[in-house]
């Protein structure tokens, strides 16, 4: 039984800007070396795959970095990771039962279906401060890129 709990599951990389991908955070029963190796306070983005099981992309943040304090913009880190296929040591395929599915992601916000089990999470991860203030979190656009002028 799968514990995305109906939600409309990605069943692909994203491949254009508006194309979304899941939000994921540990279930209750996920398994130990699971756990310590997404570490906790991580947002996790991915999507299922066709043999049932889940390609994640995860950030914990573990070198404490001031531009992923909040648990928002460590899921837009792991978005843009999976979105663009960047590698990265920070990916897994999982079992579905590791995972339950909270909300989705793409590149003009996040979208939370389930403030309750995201809160839940953070709670156990002692990272409530990084929060969300809201179930929908725009992103703003990048910045264009800097003219380079030749003197």
């Amino acid at each position: 039984m799968s514990s995305v709990k109906g939600m409309d599951l990605p069943l692909h990389r994203p491949d254009d800007a508006d194309a979304r991908a899941a939000l994921f955070v540990p279930t209750v029963g996920i398994k130990d070396e699971v756990l310590q190796t997404v570490r906790k306070g991580a947002a996790i983005v991915g999507f299922g795959n066709h043999d049932r099981t889940l390609t994640i992309y995860y950030e914990s943040n573990r070198f404490s970095e001031p531009a992923l304090a909040k648990w928002e913009q460590k899921a837009r880190k792991c978005y843009e990771r999976l979105a663009e296929n960047l590698p990265t040591t920070n990916k897994m395929i999982s079992k579905p039962e590791n995972f339950e599915q909270v909300g989705y992601i793409n590149s003009k916000g996040i979208t939370i279906r389930r403030m309750e089990v995201l809160h839940r999470w953070l709670a156990y991860s002692d990272a409530m401060d990084s929060a969300p203030g809201a179930e929908a979190v725009a992103f703003a656009p990048p910045p264009p890129p800097k003219k380079i002028v030749a003197e």
